[in-house]
C-alpha cells in the first residue's frame, strides 16, 4: 500500500461520518476564502491611504472605514468558523478513533488460533493503540488545519493570478519547490521508516514476552539479559530513526530558506513593477501577506507530511490486521443450531499446520449422544488437535466433522461453540473476579446456580475463604490461586455452561489425589447425558469410558473399552503397564528411604 493509498484509506474510514467531513470541508473552504480576503483588504486599505492626496478627506475616510468594517467582519467570521471546525473535528476524530478500536478488538478476538499463533499479543496491542492514535492525530490535524492549506494552494492560489500574474508566479514557484523537495524526501525515507516501525513492534513484543513470563525471568536471573535485549532493540530503533529525522530537518531548513527568498523576491519584483506602473503599493502589500500566510501554511504542512510519513507504517499495520481473513471463515448461510443432542462423527479427518507436516491422518470415529470417548496417546499424537478441530479452532484439510449430521463448517461458530464446553489443561482465567470468570459461559446464571456448580466442582469452600468471596480478583491468568484452585474454577465454569458436548482436556491434572477423587464424582454428574471427550495421560481417569481411542502419530492405532484394550496386549496395554510400574515405584520409594 503506497503513501497516498494509505492516506486515502485513512480518510475513507470516515465514511460513516461523511456528512460531518463534508461540512468540515466546506467550512475549511470558507476559512481559506476568509484568510485570502485579509491580505486583499489590507492592500486595498493601503491603496486608499496612498491615494489620499488626490481625493477629498471625507471620501478617503468613508472608503477606509468601509474597508475596515468589512475587514472586521471577515475576522469575526473567521474566528467563529475556526471554533466550529475545532469542535466538529475534535468530536469526529474521538468518535471514530474509538469506533476503529472497537472494530479492531472484535476482529482480533474472532480470529482463529492460526492468526494468534503467528502474532504476539503484545504486538497486537501495540498495533491497536498506536494505530488508532495515529488515525486520531491525522484526522484532527487535517480537518483543523491542513485541509485549509490544500484548499489555499489548489483553489485560491490561482486567483492571485487575476490580481497580478507576475507576482503570483513567485508564489507558484515557492509551492512547486516545496512539493518537489517533500516528494524527494518521502521517497528517500519511506523504506527506512518502515524498518523503524518494525523495530518498534519488536520492542512491544519483547516487553510483553518478558512481562508475561516475569516468574521465569526472575527465577533464571535473566533481568540483565532481558534488559540488554530490550536495549539492543532500542538502539536499532534509534539507528534507523535518526537518518529519517535528519532528512526532515533538511526539508525544514530548505522550506524556511525558500520562504525567505520568496518574500525578498516579491518585495524586489514588486518595487520594480510599481516603478514601471504595473503594480500598486496595495498589491505589493497584499502579495507580501499572501507569501507570509502561505509560508506559515507550508511550514506547518512540512511537519504534517513528515509526521504522516512516520505514521504510515503503523497505519499499514492496523489496516493489515483489519484486512486479515480468518482461516476458519463462517459460511454466509451458516445454520444457527439450537441445543444439539450431541452425535459427533469424524470422517476421514486429516490436518496439518500451515508449512508443517500432517498431525492427523484419516481419523474416523463416532460418538453417540451421551457416550464418553477417551483419547489417549503420547504427547504430540494428535489428541488435543482433534478436539481443537471439533471446536473449529482450525479446519481439517481432508474429511469432515459432523454434529447431529451437520458439517460443522455449515454451522455458525457461535452456535457451535455454545454447544461445546471445555475444561482446559490450563485454567486460562481472566484478570477479573471469580464471579466474572465463572459467568463467562452463562452470564445470566443466578447466585444459587453459581454456588451449586462450585460445590459440584469442590470449589465453593475455598472461594468463600477468599477475602471478598466470589468478588475476589484472581490476578492475571489466576496468579493469586493455586493450580488446583484454578482447575476447579475451570470445571465449575463448564458445569455452569451446561453444554451437550463436553471436552475434558487433562481436567484433573493439577489436582492432588484426594481432591481429584472428589472432583471425579462431580465430573461424573456433569458427564451424565452429555457426549464427553476425555483427553488424559493418567489412565485411571478413563477406566469407565465407553470407548477409548489410542492415538499414535496422528492415527487411531487401537480402539475399544478399557478391558478390551488391555486384553488386546497392544499399545494401550503397554501404557497401562508403564503407569502401573511407575505407581509401584512411587509407593516403594518411601519404604526404601
Amino acid at each position: 500500500m503506497g503513501f497516498l493509498q494509505t492516506y486515502a484509506r485513512v480518510l475513507g474510514v470516515l465514511a460513516p461520518d461523511k456528512w460531518v467531513a463534508i461540512g468540515l470541508s466546506l467550512a475549511a473552504l470558507a476559512l481559506a476564502g476568509l484568510q485570502f480576503l485579509e491580505p486583499v483588504l489590507f492592500g486595498r486599505v493601503v491603496d486608499v491611504l496612498s491615494g489620499a492626496d488626490r481625493r477629498a478627506e471625507s471620501e478617503v475616510w468613508a472608503q477606509a472605514i468601509a474597508l475596515l468594517v468589512v475587514w472586521g467582519a471577515v475576522g469575526l467570521t473567521g474566528i467563529a468558523a475556526n471554533v466550529a471546525v475545532s469542535l466538529l473535528a475534535d468530536r469526529m476524530a474521538h468518535r471514530n478513533r474509538l469506533t476503529v478500536m472497537h472494530r479492531y478488538f472484535q476482529h482480533v478476538l474472532a480470529m482463529p488460533l492460526s492468526f494468534h499463533g503467528d502474532t504476539a499479543s503484545g504486538r497486537l496491542m501495540k498495533i491497536m493503540l498506536v494505530g488508532t492514535d495515529h488515525l486520531f492525530g491525522i484526522w484532527l490535524s487535517f480537518f483543523r488545519e491542513h485541509l485549509v492549506t490544500f484548499i489555499t494552494v489548489i483553489v485560491l492560489l490561482p486567483l492571485t493570478f487575476l490580481m497580478n500574474w507576475r507576482l503570483a508566479l513567485v508564489l507558484l514557484v515557492l509551492v512547486v519547490v516545496f512539493c518537489a523537495v517533500a516528494a524527494f524526501v518521502v521517497s528517500r525515507t519511506q523504506e527506512a521508516q518502515d524498518r523503524v516501525e518494525n523495530y518498534q513492534s519488536q520492542l512491544a513484543g519483547s516487553a510483553q514476552d518478558a512481562l508475561s513470563n516475569v516468574i521465569v525471568v526472575q527465577s533464571f536471573t535473566r533481568l540483565s539479559s532481558e534488559a540488554k535485549l530490550f536495549g539492543d532493540i532500542i538502539r536499532q530503533v534509534l539507528d534507523h530513526q535518526f537518518p529519517v529525522l535528519n532528512w526532515w530537518a533538511v526539508v525544514s531548513v530548505l522550506t524556511r530558506s525558500a520562504s525567505t527568498i520568496s518574500v525578498i523576491t516579491i518585495f524586489m519584483l514588486g518595487t520594480w513593477l510599481h516603478m514601471e506602473g504595473m503594480a500598486t503599493v496595495g498589491e505589493i502589500v497584499s502579495f507580501m501577506g499572501f507569501a507570509t500566510m502561505l509560508i506559515g501554511r507550508l511550514e506547518s504542512a512540512v511537519g504534517f507530511v513528515s509526521g504522516l510519513l512516520m505514521r504510515v507504517p503503523g497505519l499499514r499495520e492496523v489496516f493489515s490486521v483489519l484486512d486479515a481473513r480468518s482461516s476458519v471463515p463462517e459460511n454466509p448461510n451458516a445454520i444457527d443450531l439450537p441445543r444439539v443432542s450431541g452425535a459427533v462423527r469424524f470422517e476421514g479427518v486429516a490436518f496439518g499446520y500451515p508449512g508443517g507436516g500432517r498431525i492427523l491422518n484419516d481419523v474416523s470415529f463416532e460418538a453417540a449422544p451421551g457416550r464418553t470417548v477417551a483419547l489417549v496417546g503420547q504427547t504430540g499424537a494428535g489428541k488435543s488437535t482433534a478436539m481443537s478441530l471439533l471446536q473449529r479452532l482450525w479446519d481439517p484439510i481432508e474429511g469432515r466433522i459432523t454434529i447431529d449430521g451437520h458439517d460443522i463448517r455449515d454451522i455458525s461458530l457461535e452456535s457451535l461453540r455454545r454447544n461445546v464446553g471445555v475444561v482446559f489443561q490450563d485454567a486460562m482465567l481472566f484478570n477479573r473476579t471469580i464471579r466474572e470468570n465463572l459467568l463467562v459461559g452463562r452470564p445470566e446464571a443466578t447466585q444459587e446456580q453459581l454456588e451449586q456448580a462450585c460445590r459440584m466442582a469442590e470449589a465453593h469452600d475455598f472461594i468463600t475463604r477468599q477475602p471478598q468471596g466470589y468478588d475476589t480478583m484472581v490476578g492475571e491468568r489466576g496468579t493469586t490461586l493455586s493450580g488446583g484452585q484454578k482447575q476447579r474454577l475451570s470445571i465449575a465454569r463448564a458445569l455452569l455452561k451446561d453444554p451437550p458436548i463436553l471436552i475434558l482436556d487433562e481436567a484433573t491434572s493439577a489436582l492432588d489425589a484426594a481432591t481429584e477423587a472428589r472432583v471425579q464424582k462431580a465430573l461424573k454428574v456433569l458427564m451424565e447425558g452429555r457426549t464427553t471427550f476425555i483427553i488424559a495421560h493418567r489412565l485411571s481417569t478413563i477406566r469407565d469410558a465407553d470407548e477409548i481411542l489410542v492415538f499414535e502419530q496422528g492415527r487411531i492405532a487401537e480402539r475399544g473399552s478399557f478391558e478390551e484394550l488391555v486384553e488386546l496386549g497392544g499399545r494401550f496395554a503397554d501404557l497401562v503397564r508403564t503407569q502401573l510400574s511407575g505407581a509401584e515405584a512411587k509407593k516403594a520409594a518411601p519404604v526404601a528411604a
